[in-house]
């Protein structure tokens, strides 16, 4: 009998910052805004707590009191997470700190530190592969693994080989996660989402009626807003409601390929496998900017950022061994409108002068008149470098003008 698993870690980032201030378990707090700065921490406890002498050891022994609250935040960065005590406020991920801050001015507010993140993720996933190798890595903190053919797999629906895995990633790292064991990877990842936070969820072909039917079908990943719009203006609100139109009518109103899936969805057909190994089409980095930055008077700031970028984005190239040919750059300007321009050029890179070089050539055939809120740089076309005879090699990175 065919068990697939979705895993997916309990509002990861929050607890991985748990990790070294437990103090702040179960409060209100969001993480995002900006780049966690570990020193400026520590020096402004030692210039306003002089009372003892702080170091990045006592992380544990801060007060509560001392942490920034988010009615303090002044900028435009959004919520990277938000932990379960903060989103009965109304407040979420990809929300804009500001308006988090009026629905919950007293959430403490926490800077990412995605190199941690990183850090755990890994940790978390070797975990897993050295129980069940069959995994599908689909994020920082989410993974599909078949138990089909893994030893307990089959015992109770897989409940016991999720038990196993659960408890070897806690004793790993400290972090809980919830497990969703179900015929496929569509029903699996809803099933994962049924005993948040530390749970696990069991479906069976059977259950399908019971458990599913019933859900939104905007619980469904697959189903946006747009479509979930439509659908309700057909009176279609639950799984279960669009199960019950015919398939010929969901593709007469949704088209072919999508009215076909949402039929197949809401009867639980879903033969994808789990696939261990997937090409990255490309890799990219971006930032969004406290303030809007403007080409000439913000230049020398501007072409900082755009140089670190580039090194970013090599840096991860070379990390994974790939090399690639299309390189381009993202801008979002002041009034939303976004900006995206690429170029080919003639031999494969990783090397962070030439993309830097080539992105500012795309960078010049954009109009730099109004100011910027975002900017990003991809390299895309990607291949293994090993599996290049030759791949060409510049010199080291030297800062190049951002806009001549």
């Amino acid at each position: 009998m065919r068990r697939i698993a979705h895993l997916d870690m309990d509002a990861f980032y929050a607890s991985v910052e748990w990790l070294r201030y437990p103090q702040l378990k179960g409060l209100p707090m969001v993480i995002g805004g900006g780049r966690r700065k570990e020193d400026d921490l520590i020096g402004r406890l030692n210039a306003e707590r002089p009372e003892r002498h702080w170091t990045s050891a006592d992380l544990a022994d801060i007060p509560v009191d001392f942490f920034p609250l988010l009615r303090d935040y002044v900028g435009r960065g959004v919520i990277t997470t938000a932990t379960y005590a903060a989103r009965p406020f109304g407040i979420g991920s990809a929300m804009g700190l500001m308006k988090a801050a009026k629905l919950c001015p007293q959430a403490i507010l926490l800077p990412v530190d995605f190199d941690q993140y990183r850090k755990y993720s890994r940790a978390f996933k070797q975990v897993i592969r050295d129980i069940a190798p069959v995994m599908e890595d689909r994020g920082v903190d989410e993974v599909y693994i078949d138990f089909t053919d893994v030893p307990g797999g089959q015992r109770e629906g897989g409940r016991v080989l999720a038990r196993l895995i659960q408890k070897s990633i806690a004793d790993a790292t400290g972090l809980t996660c919830s497990i969703g064991v179900a015929p496929n990877k569509l029903i699996a990842k809803m099933a994962s989402e049924f005993n948040k936070p530390n749970g696990i969820s069991i479906v069976f072909e059977h259950d399908l009626e019971r458990l599913i039917w019933p859900l939104p079908c905007r619980k469904v990943n697959g189903v946006g807003p747009k479509a979930d719009a439509k659908l309700q203006g057909h009176g279609i609100h639950t799984i279960g409601e669009l199960a019950a139109r015919e398939r010929a009518w969901l593709i007469a109103h949704f088209g072919k390929a999508y009215g076909a899936w949402l039929h197949d969805m809401a009867w639980g057909r879903d033969e994808r496998p789990v696939v261990t190994e997937s090409e990255p089409v490309s890799m990219s980095r971006e930032t969004t900017f406290e303030r809007d930055l403007h080409a000439v008077r913000d230049k020398a700031t501007l072409s900082a950022i755009f140089t670190t970028l580039c090194e970013q984005v090599a840096g991860d190239l070379q990390r994974k061994g790939y090399v690639g040919k299309t390189i381009g750059i993202k801008l979002r300007f002041d009034d939303f409108k976004i900006a995206t321009r690429d170029q080919t050029v003639a031999e494969h890179t990783a090397d962070a002068q030439r993309i830097r070089q080539v992105a500012g050539q795309c960078l010049k055939r954009v109009p730099l008149d109004r100011r910027l809120r975002l900017l990003g740089v991809r390299v895309g076309s990607l291949v293994r470098q090993s599996d290049l005879a030759r791949v060409g090699h510049s010199e080291p990175n030297q800062a190049l003008p951002l806009f001549q």
